[in-house]
């Protein structure tokens, strides 16, 4: 039997990372479920919606990060909420000046709020802004391997297609689609909404995906903690699975005692 191909670290921005299930902060009935979903979770990089989190912004209001602390996390703060370039610019402008200069973000700019599909256009703007003054931007952003490499190309650290609409649950959806964003990738790929249960990421990782971002599908189920026990699980076997090599799809039987080579 041969040896497993030796696994490397997700690498996120020159910072190594074990964990490749990333996590988020809102939802939850707490901040304690929060801290206990997140320790489940395994998770190492906990993403923050600035515009509805405090993260030191109102001193009278319980603070986030008493809970999950940037020296034990990386906080990747985000823009959700935004629906126009110059709000994401401004946004992330904020965040590096509450986290002492932190310039690791995670830009999303939404088109709609029926949707939550990102706006493609402004999304790139943005981006294009973010790079220049320095920051290692984490893009959200469709399915589209063409758009997938502009974002490369263009200096973010990560890209993040949606493998669903955001808190949908309906699993990835295009899985071609994300593969070739996987096949054609120079920096990592981690998908970003529309997990909904284990299986949904652990088919992420199949697809040679580097890691995986969820909120909804922990912070909404009956048991959050349990559901990020699963997930971490999930995530972890379908590493592996990706990196041993799965067997063909074949039409009919190939039985697991061979027929040729029997004595009798």
């Amino acid at each position: 039997m041969s040896a497993l191909p030796e696994d490397k670290p997700l690498v996120i921005a020159g910072r190594e990372y074990q964990s490749r299930l990333l996590t988020g902060t809102g939802k939850y009935a707490d901040l304690e479920e929060t801290r206990l979903a997140t320790e489940a979770a395994g998770a190492e990089i906990v993403t923050v919606a600035i515009r509805r989190s405090n993260i030191g912004q109102d001193p009278n209001e319980p603070n986030l990060l008493d809970v999950l602390p940037p020296d034990r996390y990386t906080i990747l703060p985000n823009t959700a909420g935004c629906f126009t370039a110059e709000d994401a610019v401004r946004t992330c402008r904020l965040a590096r000046e509450l986290l002492d200069g932190e310039k690791l973000v995670k830009l999303e700019v939404l088109g709609d709020q029926k949707t939550l599909f990102p706006d493609i256009t402004q999304t790139l703007a943005a981006a294009e802004t973010l790079v220049a003054e320095g920051f290692d931007v984490m893009v959200y952003t469709n399915d589209d391997p063409i758009i997938a490499r502009r974002f490369a190309e263009m200096g973010c650290v990560a890209v993040m297609p949606l493998a669903a609409p955001i808190g949908s649950g309906l699993g990835i959806q295009n899985r071609w689609n994300i593969l070739t964003i996987v096949e054609e990738a120079t920096v990592p790929i981690l998908v970003d909404a529309g997990v909904g249960t284990a299986s949904d990421a652990a088919i992420a990782m199949e697809l040679g995906c580097d890691g995986v971002l969820m909120n909804t599908a922990i912070a909404s189920a009956r048991n959050p903690v349990r559901m990020a026990r699963a997930m971490k699980l999930a995530i972890e076997a379908g590493r592996e699975a990706y990196l041993s090599g799965r067997i063909p799809r074949k039409r009919f039987a190939s039985a697991s005692s061979p027929l040729d080579g029997m004595f009798f």
